[in-house]
């Protein structure tokens, strides 16, 4: 198998990704759910970490930072950045903003390695529904250095379109940011995985090609 079909059997096992019939924040009724709070123990972080890397090496991303959002991403970064270690010897540092600056001791806004103007960074996020995490996260980083954002790494792209837009979150971000976000899996692999028997699901299948064919984008 590849790592993305290893990585869909992975989500499945963890009950991270689920079939049914689900409501969603938006209100689209939807054949599939990713609750990415189910990955919840040291095994799992540690593999999670492991398909971060790898997507990150496929793709050729350079990083001399690693940045995890608070709260979700900070677990994230720091998993993605042993693994770049220990499976491909590329060591890198991590950090994560505070959700309040704090006002003593080291103080700041950041917690981690350093940034510096020029610094190349790449943001780590489990999933992207609408892109607000970076629009926080982003003239943080900007005020505290004139870093080099050299793309973001999510674990799932839904392909889907925004409630206000004929674009995904994905590739507003591209448009707003100029920041190419690559996934470890898209919602195309996920349906390849259950027509190809990489995980149960097939009794699912109509419904997730409808789903794709009405709020899907390319």
């Amino acid at each position: 198998m590849t790592y993305q079909e290893e990585f869909i059997r992975f989500m499945a096992e963890c009950g991270v990704l689920t079939f049914g019939e689900f409501t969603l924040k938006s209100g689209r009724k939807a054949p599939y759910f990713i609750n990415t709070g189910n990955y919840k123990t040291g095994k799992q972080l540690c593999r999670l970490g492991e398909y971060y890397a790898a997507c990150m090496q496929e793709n050729g991303m350079k990083a001399e930072v690693l940045f995890g959002p608070a709260y979700k991403g900070i677990p994230l970064a720091a998993a993605a950045a042993i693994a770049l270690w220990k499976d491909h010897g590329v060591e890198v540092g991590y950090c994560y903003d505070r959700k309040e600056v704090k006002d003593h001791g080291e103080g700041g806004m950041l917690v981690g390695s350093a940034l510096q103007d020029g610094t190349k960074v790449v943001l780590i996020e489990d999933v992207m529904t609408s892109g607000k995490a970076l629009r926080e996260v982003y003239p943080k980083l900007k005020s505290v250095a004139d870093v080099d954002i050299t793309g973001m790494v999510i674990t799932v792209d839904r392909q889907e379109r925004g409630l206000n837009s004929e674009k995904s979150a994905v590739q507003e971000v591209k448009a707003e940011f100029g920041i190419d976000v690559k996934a470890i899996v898209t919602l195309t692999d996920i349906i390849a995985a259950i027509e190809n028997g990489v995980i149960d699901g097939k009794a699912y299948l109509d419904q997730m090609r409808a789903y794709r064919a009405e709020y899907g984008v390319e």
